[in-house]
This record gives C-alpha cells, structure tokens and sequence, in this order.
C-alpha cells in the first residue's frame, strides 16, 4: 500500500507544470519524454539574438566572411561534441550536471567550478538581457530600461515554472526561429553582393581560431547544466539518440 502511495506520488509531481525537483535526484517514476524534446530545447535556445551576435563578432573583429563561416562550424561541431556527451550522464544518473561534478572534483573541491560558472552565467545573463531587452524595447516601442525589465520579468517568471514550461517553449522558439532565420537569410540573400562577399576570402590563422573558439565556447558554456534537463528521461534511453538530439 505505501508503494503503490509513493508512486501515485511521484506521478503527480511528474504532472506538475512547475518543477519540484530542483538540484534533487530524479527518481524512476518521474522519468519521462523522449530524446527529441532536448532538441527542440537546445535548437530553440541557440536561436536567439544573443548568438547572433556572438557569430557575428568574428567578423566584427576583422575575419573575412568565407572563412569565419567555415571556423564558426568547425567550432559548432567541437563544442556540440562535448556537450552531447556531458548530456549522456544526465540519464544514467539523474542528477544535475554541477552536482555531478562533486565525483571529479569532490564536495569542496566542486565549489570553485561552481563559483566560476556563477560568474560566467551572470555574465551571460547580463549580454543576453540587454540585447533582448533592447529588442523588445524596439517592438513595442518603450525604453530600453523598460525593456530590459519586462524581460527579465518573463525569464524569472519561466524559471520559477521550470523544467516543463522550458520544454514547451522550446518547441515554440523552434518554430518562431527557423521563420525568423529563414526570413533574415532571404532579405540578406536579396539585398547583399555575394559576390564581393565571396570573393574577400583571405585566410588568417588568428582570425579562423578565433572563429572556432567563438562558436565551440558557446557550445561549451551550456555543459555546466545540460544534464538538468536529460536526466528527466527514461534511465534506460538510447545514448545515441540523446547525443544527436542535443547535438
């Protein structure tokens, strides 16, 4: 009878639209969802304004077009590798990613990576606030200040909500991302010289590293919690299916 009381139990907090959970252990029972969720989620985040503009700076600071594409996906590919993988442990062991850390680095010893992380995702927070503030500040033409605070209304909002509002909106930043993409790729495909553009395609060492260490560290700046949200899945799920999903 108090099996049967624990698992309705954790049936209904597997139902809830806010997250229970927390950093806590996953258990068995509140497993669920399937691979392609972490896509929608990962592809849905990366198509945002933010990494916009963290591309664009290998141009910005002086690569040519050509070859800054070319080490902006080679870093894509690299750091999505070691991101993927960091996923796999989510599954298999049910905890978030920094909690996991404490196997390899021990229970104090985990602290300084957490520190750092603290102050890169405050950092992150920062430039992600103030573009996307700015951005909805131009849509419905308020300050940017007033912006920027809607904003970060809505973000702590969905935080407090978590892992299933996340995933819902995820899917939806998926579609609204690919359209938007789609139509900014059309206007600079009609109102560009892809020609001059192609043709000014001088190599630079310096300039293509940058390129890829771009793209491959913003990869790798989700791997502190990619974890927190695979390990809602199934223990039992295909590890290559999660891999390419989140790749």
């Amino acid at each position: 009878m108090s099996s049967f009381s624990s698992t309705e139990e954790q049936s209904k907090k597997g139902s809830r639209l806010s997250e229970t959970r927390s950093i806590d252990y996953i258990p068995d029972g509140e497993r669920h969802g399937h691979p392609f969720s972490q896509f929608t989620l990962w592809f849905g985040g990366n198509l945002q304004i933010t990494a916009i503009v963290t591309g664009a700076l290998a141009v910005v600071l002086g690569g040519d077009v050509v070859w800054s594409l070319v080490g902006l996906f080679v870093g894509q590919i690299l750091g999505a590798s070691i991101m993927s993988f960091h996923a796999l442990q989510g599954p298999r062991l049910g905890l978030p990613q920094m909690i996991i850390s404490r196997a390899q680095f021990g229970v104090y010893g985990a602290v300084i990576p957490l520190v750092l992380v603290c102050i890169m995702y405050i950092g992150f927070s920062a430039s992600g606030t103030v573009l996307a503030g700015q951005a909805m500040a131009h849509l419905l033409s308020i300050s940017d200040v007033s912006g920027m605070i809607l904003f970060s209304a809505i973000i702590i909002v969905i935080a407090v909500l978590g892992y299933r509002v996340i995933h819902k909106l995820g899917k939806v930043a998926s579609i609204v991302g690919v359209l938007a993409f789609a139509w900014l790729f059309g206007s600079l495909l009609f109102n560009t010289d892809l020609t001059a553009i192609l043709q000014n395609n001088h190599f630079s060492m310096p300039m293509f590293l940058l390129a890829v260490s771009l793209s491959s560290s913003w990869q790798i700046a989700f791997c502190p919690y990619v974890s927190d949200y695979s390990r809602y899945l199934p223990r039992d799920v295909s590890a290559p299916k999660v891999f390419f999903s989140v790749f």
